[in-house]
């Protein structure tokens, strides 16, 4: 049962990317992929919040409508190329007018960071919330892969009113911080700790991104480290993950 009337937590997931095909299901931890890992992490840890996975109608997301169903997480298919339609028809369909947006190639998705989010929801008016870092860049243009973002449903169909580019219908918010003026704005600045580890990349694009993260998470978890500061500090004390980080990095640069 969701308590906020209205707000939901959508996880944009599919099996087509181009990079890393199948990566949503392919074996990541304790026999689970990355999408299970997160429903896992979001459903147990806000169990009062509507959560939705917004896949395609391609026959290939058919095991991400399984692996919802076994969760009993509700799953949404829209279109393929067309991912700002997705989230708009989602999210009408559902009658979520307050959306927080997960991408699901990020394993390491920080839950407080979620819930903080949602909060702002509470306290503020804005068509866009997210993290950003001390210049002002939006988190989700960074490689972390830490933080989720917010928006509502009101700003998504401005979006589709004033474009038909290819590119902003595939990239979901990215019309709204390179037309900054047209929107409202409310922005949470990432700790100072985690950002003066520079070189971070925990998102999920490539094979290389898969096996890192994959261990950097096996770690985590047999050391039983929880939240994001320490994760941060065992990274900050691993050089050569940092510069696999930063061979990607220079690889798949946004």
């Amino acid at each position: 049962m969701n308590n906020r009337t209205g707000l939901g937590i959508i996880i944009q997931a599919r099996q087509g990317a181009q990079r890393l095909p199948g990566k949503m299901v392919k074996p990541f931890y304790g026999g689970m992929g990355i999408l299970e890992l997160i429903l896992e992490k979001i459903c147990n840890g806000l169990p009062n919040v509507t959560v939705i996975v917004a896949t395609t109608t391609s026959h290939k997301d058919d095991e991400i409508v399984e692996i919802c169903k076994s969760h009993n997480v509700v799953c949404f298919r829209g279109s393929e190329t067309n991912v700002l339609d997705r989230f708009i028809q989602c999210a009408r369909l559902h009658q979520i007018d307050r959306i927080v947006r997960v991408c699901a190639d990020n394993p390491f998705i920080d839950l407080e960071g979620i819930v903080a989010l949602i909060d702002l929801f509470e306290k503020t008016k804005f068509d866009y919330g997210a993290f950003q870092t001390s210049d002002g860049k939006p988190t989700i243009l960074s490689h972390h892969g830490f933080w989720a973002e917010a928006t509502t449903l009101e700003a998504l169909q401005r979006i589709a009113r004033h474009t038909q580019d290819r590119f902003y219908l595939e990239h979901v918010t990215n019309y709204m911080y390179q037309n900054p003026q047209e929107f409202e704005f409310c922005f949470l600045r990432i700790p100072p700790e985690i950002e003066a580890v520079k070189n971070i990349r925990l998102t999920v694009d490539t094979m290389e991104d898969f096996i890192l993260a994959q261990t950097i998470f096996r770690t985590q978890k047999e050391l039983g480290i929880s939240d994001l500061k320490t994760l941060i500090s065992l990274i900050s004390e691993n050089k050569q993950w940092q510069i696999q980080m930063m061979e990607q990095i220079k690889l798949n640069t946004k």
